[in-house]
């Protein structure tokens, strides 16, 4: 993988704020490796899972080696990140036992995909054996996991603002790809395009439309308060969070990452809101509407979205499936299987 700086000069553009690289054609880098860096630690430190055995936290992010940017050419984004992370966990059992290890990925790279990575995890030296080990193995390296993904979907919008400039005819349509073959959703999903014209941009953002389905072991009152209730939020999206669980109330979300308002409450039965990830257009919002559909011992959740940009089409599915169905099913138990 090629330094940062070491490209050809001759293909190399600073990016400008007359936005004269015009129809994106010239070759223009960013290096990501400090935002990267403070955004891994940032998801890393405190991370906690606990069971019957005890609990264990992510106390210190001792490493973070390596290096990250991303190349614009013809509108097309290619992204190079390749880490080294470490970090320290500490754990402390029913009986008030402390335990201290360690957990290392060294294989953190747009060449691997995130299922193949190497995340070890071991016991300082002198600590006698615990069942916590099991823990961190398993709900441990899970959530890790799900952090270092988190990463990589912030890469992909939060730091690329920005770097596709208007083109002569209007927006270019910005692709993403990074070296590594980027795995596809498996879910059907129905997707047509369509268009809309977002406040204060200027310019028309092409956009589609989709729906995901999915199921969980829950009835439709306990769904529908799930998205409404924030110590409920808190709890799957693992964070702080803002929710106003009214018509017309606002919610934020993952750090302020993701935003919106209630625009329509059926209890039980619907939600309607206005949501966007906080790196789209100024004031562009999709419309997603949910639809809670009773199946004796489960519930078929229905979820369309309208006015999605077409370009976070799949940032937008893939970031539905593990933060929100995946995240509920593991936090509240509601497992199911995947339509």
């Amino acid at each position: 993988m090629a330094k940062w700086g070491e490209g050809d000069p001759r293909w190399i553009v600073e990016e400008r704020a007359d936005a004269t690289n015009v129809n994106n054609w010239h070759w223009t880098e960013r290096d990501a490796t400090n935002w990267s860096s403070d955004k891994l630690k940032s998801l890393l430190l405190g991370l906690s899972v606990e069971n019957e055995e005890g609990t264990c936290e992510v106390t210190e992010v001792s490493k973070v080696e390596g290096e990250a940017s991303i190349n614009n050419r013809k509108g097309k984004l290619i992204f190079f990140y390749e880490w080294n992370v470490k970090a320290t966990w500490t754990g402390k059992s029913k009986a008030g036992v402390e335990y201290k290890g360690t957990i290392e990925v060294p294989n953190l790279s747009d060449e691997n995909d995130m299922e193949d990575l190497d995340i070890s995890v071991s016991l300082n030296k002198d600590e006698p054996d615990t069942l916590l080990m099991n823990l961190m193995k398993t709900k441990g390296v899970d959530k890790f996991r799900d952090a270092l993904q988190s990463y990589v979907g912030f890469l992909k919008t939060e730091f690329t603002q920005g770097m596709i400039l208007p083109t002569a005819n209007g927006v270019a349509k910005p692709q993403s790809t990074s070296q590594s073959k980027a795995k596809l959703d498996k879910t059907e999903i129905s997707s047509s395009a369509s268009t809309a014209t977002p406040v204060n941009t200027g310019v028309k953002i092409p956009t589609c439309k989709f729906t995901l389905k999915e199921t969980f072991l829950t009835s439709p009152a306990e769904l529908y308060r799930v998205f409404l209730n924030r110590e409920m939020v808190q709890a799957f999206t693992r964070g702080s969070a803002t929710v106003d669980g009214e018509k017309g109330g606002k919610f934020r979300l993952l750090d302020g990452n993701i935003l919106g308002e209630f625009t329509e409450l059926v209890p039980d039965e619907k939600i309607v809101m206005k949501w966007r990830y906080n790196t789209w257009p100024c004031e562009h919002y999709a419309t997603i509407t949910m639809t809670f559909l009773d199946r004796s011992s489960e519930t078929e959740l229905k979820v369309e979205y309208r006015g999605v940009p077409n370009s976070q089409e799949e940032q937008t599915k893939e970031g539905w499936k593990r933060y929100y169905f995946e995240s509920i099913k593991q936090t509240f138990g509601y497992g199911a299987r995947l339509f």
